[in-house]
């Protein structure tokens, strides 16, 4: 187990009797204060996006509605931007990994080698890529829910029921600071459907 899962391990046991000091449904706000590269969005609309993983299989973010996704990009030409944030996640995910929220988050970088997930089959972590567009386009396309307007690669945090929570921007966050988000939305009760994805979740 390397240091940086440890760490969050003990921290977030040593964290869970203290539920009364959890940031529940101000978690974004807290999170905002704490960690610069954190920006808040709570969009229940997110730009269409069909992915292809290893062996060809379909991959849709409405089937993973009942966990909590990381999406980040990894797009040709972004070389140590990009690189960076990825090794910066894979530190986070294995933090997450040593913890019961395994379960519960599922990783996906759109761009780079299609391949299966190193841990197997009880992996939480795909690499995938775009059906119908290139994956600069698709990181535009999310990248337009940031109002930033900043060019560097960006983490997107999905919520149970496929609310765009926040965005995680490049590769200086303190990825204890993602793995404490992670863990906040894990602890949260899914959003409600708003009246539109009742009326579209009714011809479905």
């Amino acid at each position: 187990m390397s240091l940086p899962a440890l760490f969050a391990l003990l921290l977030l046991a040593g964290a869970a009797p203290a539920a009364a000091h959890h940031p529940g449904e101000r978690l974004d706000e807290v999170m905002a204060e704490k960690e610069p590269a954190f920006e808040p969005t709570d969009s229940r609309r997110m730009p269409p996006l069909a992915l292809t993983g290893a062996e060809g299989a379909s991959v849709h973010l409405s089937g993973l509605a009942d966990q909590i996704v990381v999406l980040s990009f990894r797009p040709d030409g972004c070389g140590a931007p990009c690189a960076d944030q990825q090794a910066l996640l894979q530190e986070v995910r294995e933090a997450v990994n040593v913890t019961p929220m395994r379960e519960m988050v599922q990783f996906l970088t759109v761009g780079g080698d299609v391949a299966p997930d190193p841990d197997g089959e009880a992996a939480n972590w795909r690499s995938v890529m775009p059906s119908d567009e290139t994956v600069a386009a698709a990181a535009a396309a999310f990248a337009a829910l940031s109002s930033r307007g900043t060019e560097a690669p960006m983490v997107h945090v999905i919520d149970r029921g496929g609310r765009h929570a926040g965005i995680f921007h490049g590769a200086a966050f303190r990825r204890i600071n993602l793995v404490l988000y992670i863990n906040g939305r894990t602890n949260a009760p899914p959003p409600e459907p708003g009246l539109l994805d009742r009326l579209f979740g009714a011809f479905r």
